[in-house]
């Protein structure tokens, strides 16, 4: 959290300021109380701290600004400020200048009521002078309320417990990627949605070759550049910041919510990932790397920020001290392949411009390989020629119901980044070739949309037919999140029953009213990749399984065919042999009734041995012979009235009913091919 602070004494201003992360929401002014020897105060170190950066509106609080941290420095003095129950503790900074940023220690004074009406210490509006060498002078009044202040803080130190804080062992780094240790993908998208966030209209992903410093070896770099508005030094921060407090603004559009977003990604692709940003008057690098932290008790983050001025960059003092700045950039140099003349390169790709670059090395691996593969396109090729990012297992994520392995976006970055946005508006490439964007509703053929309401909150649902899902073996409903793909290929009402049953069917939704309350709460996974068990999510999934069933009655349940008292047959009937457990296809002319309890491969009819290959069903028409409800319809002793389908009368149950007097309904089956509207 940054605010905006006017720092004042006697009522006049010193400077105005920008305050980093204070412990509580602060007044817009605050005004000095006194100033203390430092060291007649208590032990300030132990104390939490925050800091503040002069951010003067003109020249004379500049000047102001540097005299004031001058005599803080000269005579070794804190500055105090009592608001509400707490001191704040100005310390005077290793080098005071007009642009240097000073620290603030801050506690809690438990002894009761504190006056934190301004006190006149000087009577000159200057901070500069001898009279500020003692605090009032003469005045003995003021003498007694900077002497009272000192013994309260000392007093103070011997009340309050100590606090404890915890460190961060390097190992968490490796932790945090285990976030989407299911799928790969997932931490790719948590850095386009920071890309997406920033404002980026174009983005560029893609794996080049580079060769390493240390070990002399060539090994591959996942790169992600984009033209967003980049981000400043106090951003960068709070991006490699393990958490941190989210904005009150609510916006529909963007994505981030937990403020892990970019370690867990960065560090599920690669063990080290160095950024580059760059803003309309800064430039700076962060190393997050796994490497660097090896063998240390707590993680070290190198941050350098510099000012930009046109091309020429100068270290921000006002962020960090030159001897810092340095240090970082030599361990920056020293565990990565990155040296000055590379970092220059991948600088000048911003030109005149902001963006932020991501790299990425020492990629996660796959046993001998990498967990990821990737190829050029070939030039002037046709579409099936593009390049591509892969999952090298090639695997199809588990979902309840799916029997299809024809699901491409499970491992195509290029077929997940088509659909990733309900409304695609960035430009993506992967390696070097446009991503062509495919929004699902508008592919989609025989399209309604069902509105509703859940739990008092309003619902838009899209349906419509996919002859490409359909070809496929695929259905289900995409349930976006502040226009992010969060749940795909999701199988509601019968589609979770039987493959056959919605296929092709595909349903696209929106749910950010539904699963953000209004006191901040969100109802989906910190790893974006599914939605937590909840009320909202439970009606939800009954109301989608309505529509979808309702849908396919509808649209898909055409054809009719009438015959009186009589049980057809399916396309095919099977028998399974109780020795080798194979299936057989009986013949069409033979009555499966008259088979034993136990029938084996020599039998009639199939007449064979259980060597044979076992038979596949011919492609044709598809009988669906249940629809969500089984065959208890055909049982003497079933309550249920409506008959939804047949029964093989294979043995000689005798709960059957008599087929002679049966009244069936019309039985529905699938057409194959292209819907003809």
């Amino acid at each position: 959290m940054v605010m905006s602070l006017v720092l004042k004494k006697d009522k006049k201003v010193i400077c105005t300021t920008r305050c980093l992360d204070p412990p509580i929401e602060l007044p817009q002014e605050l005004s000095l109380t006194c100033e203390i020897s430092k060291n007649k105060t208590c032990s300030l170190s132990k104390f939490p701290q925050f800091s503040l950066t002069p951010d003067p509106n003109n020249v004379h609080e500049k000047s102001e600004w540097g005299k004031f941290l001058n005599y803080l420095c000269k005579y070794d003095k804190v500055a105090l400020i009592n608001f509400e129950q707490y001191k704040f503790y100005i310390l005077p900074p290793a080098l005071a200048s007009t642009s240097s940023p000073v620290n603030v220690a801050y506690n809690i004074d438990n002894t009761g009521s504190v006056d934190t009406r301004p006190r006149d210490c000087e009577s000159d509006t200057s901070l500069a002078g001898s009279h500020l060498e003692e605090c009032g002078g003469t005045n003995t009044a003021e003498d007694h309320k900077c002497s009272r202040a000192e013994e309260t803080c000392n007093e103070f130190q011997s009340q309050v417990p100590p606090k404890n804080f915890i460190r961060a062992d390097p190992s968490y780094l490796k932790t945090l990627g285990q976030a989407h240790s299911g799928w790969i993908f997932g931490g790719i998208a948590e850095l386009v949605d920071n890309s997406k966030d920033a404002k980026a209209t174009k983005m560029d992903i893609f794996v080049d070759i580079i060769p390493l410093k240390k070990s002399g070896k060539d090994v591959p770099m996942l790169s992600l550049i984009d033209d967003g508005l980049g981000m400043n030094h106090d951003e960068v921060m709070k991006m490699v910041s393990f958490g941190h407090k989210q904005s009150d603004k609510a916006d529909k559009d963007h994505i981030g919510k937990f403020g892990v977003g970019f370690k867990t990604g960065a560090m599920r692709l690669g063990r080290d990932v160095l950024v580059l940003t760059q803003t309309t008057n800064s430039r700076s690098l962060a190393f997050l790397s796994q490497s660097l932290n090896e063998g240390k008790d707590n993680i070290e983050i190198p941050v350098v920020t510099y000012c930009r001025q046109g091309q020429r960059m100068e270290v921000d003092l006002s962020m960090q001290s030159e001897a810092l700045a340095k240090y970082n950039l030599k361990a920056i140099k020293n565990f990565s392949p990155f040296n000055k003349y590379l970092i220059g390169e991948k600088a000048a790709l911003f030109g005149t411009g902001t963006g932020t670059q991501i790299y990425i090395w020492n990629l996660d691996e796959w046993g001998a390989k990498y967990c990821l593969e990737w190829h050029d396109g070939l030039k002037g090729g046709s579409s099936f020629h593009q390049g591509d990012i892969v999952i090298c297992s090639k695997r199809t994520r588990s979902r309840p119901g799916q029997i299809s392995q024809k699901v491409p976006l499970d491992y195509s970055l290029r077929a997940y980044l088509e659909i990733i946005f309900l409304v695609p508006r960035m430009k993506i490439s992967v390696q070097r070739t446009l991503v062509k964007s495919r929004p699902l509703s508008k592919f989609l053929t025989r399209t309604v949309i069902e509105t509703g309401d859940i739990l008092g909150r309003p619902v838009e649902l899209i349906l419509g037919f996919s002859q490409l899902e359909w070809e496929r073996a695929n259905c289900g409903m995409f349930l976006y999140w502040h226009g992010r793909l969060i749940e795909a290929y999701k199988r509601v009402g019968g589609m979770i029953h039987s493959a056959d049953v919605g296929r092709g069917v595909i349903g696209v939704v929106d749910l950010t009213n539904l699963m953000d309350d209004e006191d901040g709460r969100v109802w989906v996974h910190n790893n974006k990749q599914g939605f937590q068990d909840s009320e909202q999510y439970a009606c939800l999934e009954q109301w989608l399984g309505r529509k979808a069933d309702e849908y396919w009655d509808i649209n898909f349940d055409a054809l009719k065919l009438h015959k009186d008292n009589r049980v057809f047959k399916p396309d095919h009937e099977w028998v399974q042999c109780d020795k080798c457990r194979k299936w057989r296809i009986l013949p069409t002319d033979f009555d499966s009734r008259k088979l034993p309890l136990q029938w084996f491969c020599f039998m009639e009819p199939f007449k064979g041995q259980c060597a044979y290959s076992e038979q596949k069903m011919a492609p044709g028409i598809v009988n669906v012979s249940t629809k969500r409800s089984g065959y208890a319809c055909l049982l003497k002793d079933s309550n249920d009235k409506k008959v939804e389908g047949v029964m093989k009368t294979s043995g000689t149950d005798d709960r059957l009913i008599n087929h002679e007097n049966a009244q069936f309904p019309v039985l529905k089956r699938l057409r194959k091919g292209q819907l003809i509207n």
